[in-house]
């Protein structure tokens, strides 16, 4: 087996142990609590990844993109989750997988969204099967769980017919301004609260359907009322990153995803080094306010990320002169990425290894 220093850089490398103890681990969380793991597949959107989030059984799955959704659909996944408010211009293609597969739901927050579907009726007597987006405190897509307007929606899309109200889903993206487990936990639970609320009002007018949350933040430390849940749907877990570990969901031995880079320039009148990963190697995600900017350089506290172009990084210590023999012209750095999510979207294939050995590649699926 070749080792990862023999790849060309700028090169996104994945730890497969890692992987493999970050998706057990959310596994055994969940069904120690009696909660369908539903995981999303926004971070990788790879079959390998997919199958060891799934324990292989290619079931029960979240993604963010049509193109993931048609992706999975036709490599055998089925009960596919397409976790976006319904765009108007794939009505159609949502309705060609909801006629192909066994289960194929999606998101609406939107009136208007429920007449497009009103408007395509599914054949052979299939049900759109729809999953009401709430907004509990993330400020993102759907409408608020306090609102009247929430009721009102899940009423008419229990009462219309030819769809079904599957569930109710919100996304504690607000768990990303947290510090530490206790933080994190109290916007886990006030999510929870909300969403069990609305069930409870669901209820009073005879409605039923599941519930689901997510975050990898809330995920990973989880409150005891999410056992109420029917459904949770993290994703970036099974990577992790710089991001997650300052957050406080993991630290940084559990991150799976690395960019190894190498050294390309030294400017002793900058006191910088240059290296071949810019922007396009690892995104810009993270704004560079990090300490050590837009990165962590492994093994190296003392170098910054400051700035990168596209296809160009500048490297600087924190303080101090930089001891250009450390840095060979050629030598590597591997830098541990801000976000993961962010930094995969760079790169057509994925070097996966185990212990620094390359054991194959990964190939994403790309593209809306």
């Amino acid at each position: 087996m070749e080792p990862i220093s023999s790849l060309c850089t700028p090169a996104l490398v994945v730890d497969l142990d890692i992987v493999k103890r970050n998706a057990q681990r959310m596994i055994e969380r969940f069904q120690k609590m009696g909660v369908q793991l539903r995981p999303h597949m926004k971070t990788h959107k790879t079959l390998e990844c997919a199958d060891i989030m799934t324990a292989e059984s290619r079931r029960c799955i979240v993604v963010s993109t049509l193109a993931e959704a048609s992706f999975y659909a036709e490599h055998g996944f089925d009960d596919i989750l397409y976790a976006y408010c319904l765009p108007f211009d794939k009505v159609e293609r949502c309705a060609a997988l909801s006629e192909k597969l066994d289960l194929f739901q999606v998101l609406l927050d939107h009136p208007d969204a429920l007449d497009q579907l009103k408007k395509r009726p599914l054949t052979n007597g299939r049900l759109w099967h729809i999953w009401l987006k709430l907004d509990c405190g993330n400020g993102r897509a759907g409408v608020l769980h306090s609102e009247p307007g929430a009721l009102q929606l899940a009423q008419a899309i229990a009462g219309t017919e030819g769809v079904e109200l599957t569930g109710v889903y919100a996304h504690c993206g607000n768990t990303y301004s947290c510090k530490g487990a206790e933080q994190i936990q109290a916007v886990a639970q006030e999510t929870t609260n909300f969403v069990l609320d609305f069930m409870e009002k669901l209820r009073a007018v005879g409605i039923t359907c599941k519930s689901s949350i997510g975050s990898t933040p809330s995920c990973s430390h989880p409150v005891k009322d999410m056992s109420k849940l029917d459904e949770v749907h993290p994703g970036n877990y099974v990577f992790y990153d710089v991001q997650q570990s300052t957050i406080g969901s993991c630290c940084l031995d559990d991150v799976a995803v690395r960019v190894l880079t190498r050294v390309i320039g030294h400017c002793p009148h900058r006191n910088q080094l240059l290296i071949d990963c810019g922007w396009s190697g690892i995104s810009l995600d993270g704004a560079g306010k990090l300490p050590t900017g837009y990165a962590v350089i492994e093994g190296h506290p003392n170098l910054k990320l400051l700035s990168m172009t596209q296809e160009h990084g500048r490297v600087e210590p924190i303080s101090g002169s930089l001891d250009y023999s450390k840095y060979p012209l050629g030598s590597l750095l591997t830098l541990i990425p801000y976000h993961s999510c962010a930094t995969t979207m760079m790169h057509p294939v994925y070097h996966v290894h185990s212990g620094g050995h390359l054991l194959g590649k990964w190939t994403p699926t790309r593209g809306w």
